[in-house]
This record gives C-alpha cells, sequence and structure tokens, in this order.
C-alpha cells in the first residue's frame, strides 16, 4: 500500500484524486462504485503492478479526496465519461484496460461505447452491461421501502444519513450489501434502521478498512453519492451505438444481491447479455457477495490477470 502513489488531475475545473502503482505501457483504470473509493481496489491494484502493468484508480468527482461539483445534483454519467478523458489525456495515456464495479461499471462500458480505440478490454463486476437507452425498471417493479427508491427521494436518505457519523452509514451498506437479500425497508423503517449496530463486519473488510473509508467520507460527505448513481438521470451520449464491440469479462457473485433484481438473472443468463457483448465471458463465483474484489481477492485478481494478458 506504501508504493501506492497520490495525486490530482484538474479536468473540468475539478481536482481529480488518482491513486496510482506501477510502471509500464499497459494500464488498468479501476472505477469505484458505492460506497467504495479507490480505497475499494487495493488488492487488484498492487496484483496488477506485481505482474508488470500500471493500475490507475481515481476517486469519482465528489468521492474520497476528489473535489465536489458545483452542482452535485446535475452529476450524470456523461460527466464521469468526460472525467476519465480528462485523466487519460493529462497522464498521457493513450490505451487502457477499464474495471468498473456497481455503478462504475456504467462508464466503463459507455467510455467502450464512444471510444473503442482506447479500450483493449473491460471486466466488470456486480452490474451487467445494458445498452444506454435502456430505462430502469426497479422503482415500478420493487416496493417504496427499495433502497434505490427511497436514495432517489431528495432529502430521505440525507436525513437519514445525517443522523449518523460517515464511519457507521459505510458500516452499515456494506453490512445490508453483503447479503444475498435486497434492502427493502418496511414502510415506518429507514434504510440505516435495517442494520443492528452489533452487527459485525463480512470477515473480509476490517476496521482499519472501514477507518480508511470513513475518514474519506467525512470529508466527501454523501451529497455527489447520492446523485450518482441513485438520481442521475440516463443521458442522451449523442450516439445510437449499443454494441459493446472490446472483449469483456463480466464477474458475478451467485450470493450478489443484485442477482435478485426483477429480470436480471435471466438477462444474464438467457444469452440476452451476450446480444449486446458479443465478444464476452462471464464467471460466476459460488461464494460471491455484491464486494467479490475485497471478499475473494485472490480469485479476482487472477482472473483479472488472465484476462489481461490474453488481451495485451
Amino acid at each position: 500500500m506504501d508504493q501506492i502513489q497520490h495525486k490530482y488531475v484538474t479536468v473540468q475545473g475539478l481536482k481529480l484524486h488518482v491513486a496510482d502503482i506501477g510502471t509500464g505501457p499497459n494500464v488498468v483504470v479501476f472505477l469505484h462504485g458505492f460506497p467504495e473509493i479507490w480505497y475499494s481496489w487495493r488488492h487488484q491494484m498492487i496484483a496488477v503492478a506485481k505482474a508488470g502493468f500500471r493500475a490507475i484508480a481515481p476517486d469519482c468527482r465528489g468521492y474520497g479526496l476528489s473535489d465536489p461539483p458545483p452542482q452535485p445534483e446535475k452529476t450524470s454519467s456523461y460527466d464521469l465519461i468526460n472525467d476519465l478523458l480528462g485523466i487519460l489525456d493529462a497522464l498521457a495515456i493513450p490505451k487502457v484496460f477499464l474495471i468498473g464495479k456497481d455503478f462504475g461499471a456504467r462508464p466503463a462500458y459507455l467510455f467502450a461505447l464512444l471510444h473503442p480505440e482506447k479500450v483493449l478490454g473491460v471486466v466488470t463486476m456486480g452490474v451487467p452491461y445494458r445498452p444506454p437507452q435502456t430505462r430502469s425498471p426497479y422503482d415500478k417493479c420493487l416496493p417504496e421501502g427499495f433502497y434505490i427508491n427511497r436514495w432517489r427521494e431528495p432529502g430521505r436518505a440525507e436525513a437519514d444519513f445525517g443522523r449518523l457519523d460517515a464511519k457507521t452509514v459505510v458500516r452499515n451498506v456494506y453490512i445490508l450489501f453483503s447479503r444475498s437479500e435486497l434492502p427493502i425497508a418496511a414502510e415506518n423503517q429507514e434504510i440505516m434502521d435495517m442494520v443492528d449496530s452489533s452487527t459485525p463486519l463480512p470477515p473480509w473488510f476490517t476496521e482499519e478498512d472501514l477507518e480508511a473509508y470513513g475518514k474519506l467520507y467525512e470529508k466527501s460527505g454523501f451529497q455527489t453519492a447520492l446523485q450518482m448513481p441513485y438520481r442521475a438521470s440516463t443521458d442522451d451520449l449523442g450516439t445510437s451505438e449499443s454494441i459493446v464491440k472490446v472483449p469483456v469479462l463480466f464477474i458475478m457473485g451467485n450470493k450478489d444481491y443484485t442477482l435478485k433484481f426483477p429480470g436480471i438473472e435471466d438477462y444474464i443468463n438467457s444469452g440476452k447479455l451476450k446480444e449486446f457483448v458479443p465478444d464476452l465471458e462471464i464467471v460466476f463465483l459460488p461464494e460471491g457477495t455484491h464486494f467479490v474484489q475485497e471478499q475473494s481477492p485472490e480469485l479476482v485478481n487472477e482472473l483479472i490477470l488472465t484476462f489481461l494478458r490474453k488481451y495485451i
């Protein structure tokens, strides 16, 4: 960890924090999800650097050590794509592998759609590719207490989170999201109330890890994090393209709660996903939860390195 360098790149008027380790022409960029930050890729960054790659993990705008945008409520997927493009330009990196987890999968796929000449391959975890024109059906198919429905409601999550310190919010989300059931609160219950204070952290997530997350969320807060991904609209990206033409590895935990989203498991297993991602490999991890890269780092690292070596 002490070999990871930390730098700032100014993109679209924001100072974006980038963790960086390794050298050489083959570069891997890691894109985090929620409630994650660059730190969630610590195991993978060290592994790919030891294997001869350069590993870069930015904090998404408004997350961790990156500046928040002046109007967080206007943050969109398109901003993340332009941030990534700006980071690559600033660091003079012509071509990369992209690895995205949770909402970080979306900009990875969209970047590959819009800038295929800059992408050697894509690895994602927890969230399958959906064409940019696709609208989310979850708010209509799932109860009012479903966590995304709650967090889309302006002010509700802010009030819920605001009762607790940042570290406790992250702790509760990690516990909730590492279960195999969808987080759905009762009518008179808030999402944070779904976790008892005596519930232990997952065994692969230490108090030291939680401390690292807590400190960074104390700095950034959750305003941008609630906008991206939960309230951001589906943007018009200016392209009708929907086929991802670069090689893709999709890693999914069999115990990931997102498999309980309506239609997702069938979409992955029926062959429909492969219609949009022709050069696709899918790997299911039997014990994997939503945080496979932190839960089973050695296994995930091996899958990633095998994929990377295939396409350099």
